[in-house]
């Protein structure tokens, strides 16, 4: 009997990597459930923008579901996220009325992964790339919850602590 050519190591185990990835693929699609349906019918692993384009990444609606702040317009909450704003130094970043600083301002209307609870959720939780930590784990949910409050309130009648009214005149 004619015994089979010895492989050096490095290549025995991509070798032996590669079969085992087709017979995975080869294997029925078990336990595959089809994506979530949006309530509009279309799936949540499709986010399209305004020009049907699929935007890439993994969406906070996708991966935490239709997220509702338990504190919504909630005074107390309002204040306490402003609290938590600077206790845990978000003013570090964000300025310390969010209007900016080495991370974007929580001030503008520009939000780069989205402005629903969920997406705010999202960023707090897992972080961002270029800069925003991950908070997941270390920050309460509750506690996220009431910055995200405290956030939605910027720009509004009902932000706790507002900047100063501009000393500028207005230039026309």
């Amino acid at each position: 009997m004619r015994a089979l050519p010895r492989l050096p190591l490095g290549r025995a185990f991509f070798l032996c990597a590669g079969i085992l990835a087709v017979a995975a693929c080869q294997r029925k699609n078990e336990g595959y459930e089809e994506p979530l349906s949006h309530p509009g019918g279309v799936a949540k692993s499709m986010i399209t923008d305004s020009t049907g384009g699929v935007v890439p990444g993994i969406h906070a609606n996708v991966a935490y579901g239709n997220l509702v702040n338990p504190y919504t317009g909630q005074v107390a909450a309002e204040r306490d996220g402003r609290r938590l704003f600077l206790a845990y130094n978000c003013v570090g970043c964000h300025g310390g009325r969010a209007g900016g600083g080495m991370g974007p301002s929580l001030r503008d209307s520009a939000w780069a992964y989205g402005e629903s609870d969920a997406d705010l959720y999202a960023t707090i939780v897992e972080g961002r790339p270029a800069g925003m930590p991950t908070w997941g784990g270390r920050i309460p949910p509750d506690q996220i919850w009431k910055l995200i409050t405290y956030i939605r309130t910027l720009r509004t009648p009902a932000e706790p602590d507002p900047p100063p009214k501009a000393t500028q005149p207005n230039i026309k």
